[in-house]
């Protein structure tokens, strides 16, 4: 088994969260609570993986990665 480790940016969209990773364009998800939108974000990355291999297209490899900058005025 694979194991990977795709980097997500959760957002606040208003009436709930939304969720993409830059490493996978076009999968998304939502959730009323941050674990939830963890939660449908795995399913969606794993529903978006298993399509890409059924496919027989190459997974792209993880290469985003974040990080905060502390700005003090």
């Amino acid at each position: 088994m694979n194991v990977y480790r795709f980097l997500i940016v959760v957002e606040d969209a208003g009436a709930n969260l939304s969720a993409y990773s830059p490493d996978l364009p076009g999968c998304v998800a939502t959730g009323n609570t941050r674990e939830e939108v963890e939660r449908t974000m795995y399913e969606a990355i794993r529903l978006h993986l298993e399509g890409l291999l059924e496919d027989g297209q190459p997974v792209p490899s993880p290469s985003s990665f974040a990080e905060q900058i502390v700005v003090g005025l």
